[in-house]
């Protein structure tokens, strides 16, 4: 049947954008590399729509979006970040050990891995998660170049100039490594009960922000979003998802 094949297929498309935004983020274009990453979320959303919307589920399938996760979600903002350290004007000349301080960022990519292994086998992790899922974690670091480009940032130029330090991309990579993998627990973002209120209050409060953080910031506003998704989830302690 044709329509077995149609969730894996979308699947491929998440690898092969977030394939394709890793060499545009070696080429410099962190901008696109940033909107190909925010595509590959957009198909790894859609096939597990169309795998429930088809009746479809399938162990390969979901073997299958755990390895486009790890090139997408994984090895892509990992790289982007490497990139962004690089090529920070605190780091030229790059001599010594300096040399080697971008390769750090490639622990996001082992952690990233550890998180998706990990969360294939956590049978706690149905209905809400335990630490950052990848997607979220790749879209804040993927969407950082916003900052330094956004027009909204301009009246704010200590963003820009604390997203540009050195010392913030570096305790990036501890900090993210850490929520990958951490037992914090923060809410699914699919919709329970239809579209309860009661029932996802939660979800309408994220959605609410995130727009208003969009009005304000414009792109830029994309990795405060995962910071507020953070934050509610934190607020909301222990209460059930």
């Amino acid at each position: 049947m044709l329509k077995k094949h149609i969730p894996n297929s979308i699947t491929l498309l998440n690898l092969l954008s977030g394939s394709v935004a890793a060499i545009m983020a070696v080429e410099g274009q962190l901008i696109i590399a940033a909107a190909l990453v925010g595509l590959a979320a957009v198909f790894d959303f859609l096939d597990g729509f169309f795998a429930r919307l088809l009746h479809v589920k399938s162990e390969i399938g979901k073997e299958l979006d755990s390895l486009a996760d790890v090139i997408s979600f994984g090895l892509t903002p990992s790289v982007i970040l490497f990139i962004m350290i690089r090529e920070n004007a605190a780091l030229q000349p790059q001599s010594g050990i300096l040399s080697f301080l971008p390769y750090t960022a490639l622990l996001i990519a082992a952690f990233s891995a550890l998180r998706l292994a990990r969360f294939n086998i956590d049978t706690r992790q149905t209905t809400s998660f335990l630490g950052l899922p990848t997607p979220a974690n790749a879209i804040f670091i993927a969407s950082l170049p916003f900052f330094t480009g956004s027009q909204a940032f301009q009246d704010a130029a200590y963003l820009s100039e604390v997203v540009g330090s050195i010392y913030f991309q570096v305790a990036l990579i501890p900090v993210s490594c850490y929520l990958l993998v951490s037992e914090i627990p923060l809410f699914a973002l699919k919709f329970s009960n239809g579209f309860s209120t009661a029932a996802n209050k939660l979800k309408y409060i994220l959605a609410l922000g995130s727009v208003i953080l969009l009005i304000i910031f414009k792109w830029a506003g994309i990795p405060l979003i995962v910071v507020l998704y953070i934050l509610i989830s934190a607020f909301a302690g222990k209460e059930k998802f």
